[in-house]
Parts: structure tokens; C-alpha cells; sequence
């Protein structure tokens, strides 16, 4: 999850990885977890926050970036779990 928050970042996205009121903590998001989503997945959560400011062209943008993001991440994850 922070390859993705890195990678979003290198693209102009501003991307968090918990809910915003607990955004300095790297625990999983509470709300998550009360919804019964599985620890592995809740740590991976993305957050991302569309706003009054952001256009159609800013989602669009994201859009069209974010399968790349994911598919860097999820093969930078099987390399390091590879052994060496």
C-alpha cells in the first residue's frame, strides 16, 4: 500500500492510506473493520477524496492511472516475497 501511495503521489494523486480522522496512525480504519473486512484487506485500503475543487477531468485522470498503480504495486509485492 505505500509502493500504490508513492506511485499516486509521483503522479500528482493524493491518496491516504486510513480514514481521515485517523490518517497518522498505520492501523487499519476502524469503520473497516466494522464492516467485517478482513485485516489483510483493511491494511491495504486506499483512501482517496473527491472534493468540490476536483474536476471530471481529475477523476478521469485517475481513472486511467490507477490499474497501472495497482499492477506496479501487486508486482513489486510478489518480487519481494520471492526468495532471494
Amino acid at each position: 500500500s505505500d509502493d500504490m501511495l508513492a506511485a499516486l503521489d509521483r503522479r500528482g494523486i493524493a491518496a491516504s492510506a486510513g480514514s481521515a480522522c485517523t490518517s497518522a496512525t498505520w492501523e487499519p480504519s476502524h469503520v473497516l473493520a466494522a464492516m467485517g473486512v478482513p485485516l489483510t484487506r483493511a491494511v491495504a485500503a486506499l483512501r482517496l477524496t473527491v472534493g468540490p475543487d476536483n474536476t471530471d477531468g481529475d477523476v478521469d485522470y485517475l481513472l486511467s492511472v490507477l490499474p497501472e498503480v495497482v499492477a506496479e504495486s501487486r508486482a513489486k509485492s510478489r518480487g519481494s516475497a520471492s526468495p532471494k
